[in-house]
């Protein structure tokens, strides 16, 4: 069966950083656009990070640019997102998310078939 499971979240202090782990079983990542996403309490979910099929391209939300980057191990089945330079505001449960299909006119993180449980990454100020 298809499951993502998400980890390395936790409690770090403004200017820190974390590295999340999505570990995907059932399928191949490298076969998948992988997003990531957060949401933040009381705030609606938003888009943090893509990485295409085949590592072909990146994305990234205005606000993590420059500070967050998205990778994958394929001999692990596994992506990461590294969180550098962290901000209160980066404050959210993290969900890594998978899809096969690509959408015209829409973000990379639309449509996604397949969400892991979240981990939650808390940063104090």
């Amino acid at each position: 069966e298809v499951q993502l499971v998400e980890s390395g979240g936790g409690l770090v202090q403004a200017g820190g950083s974390l590295r999340l782990s999505c570990a995907a079983s059932g399928f191949i990542v490298d076969d998948y656009v992988i997003g990531w996403l957060r949401q933040a309490p009381g705030k609606e979910r938003e888009g943090v990070s893509c990485i295409s099929r085949s590592d072909v391209s990146t994305k990234y939300a205005d606000s993590v640019k420059g500070r967050f980057t998205v990778s994958k191990d394929n001999a692990k089945n596994t992506v990461y997102l590294q969180m550098n330079s962290l901000k209160f505001e980066d404050t959210a449960v993290y969900y890594c998310a998978a899809k096969r299909r690509t959408y015209a006119s829409r973000s990379c993180h639309y449509g996604m078939d397949y969400w892991g449980k979240g981990t939650l990454v808390t940063v104090s100020s």
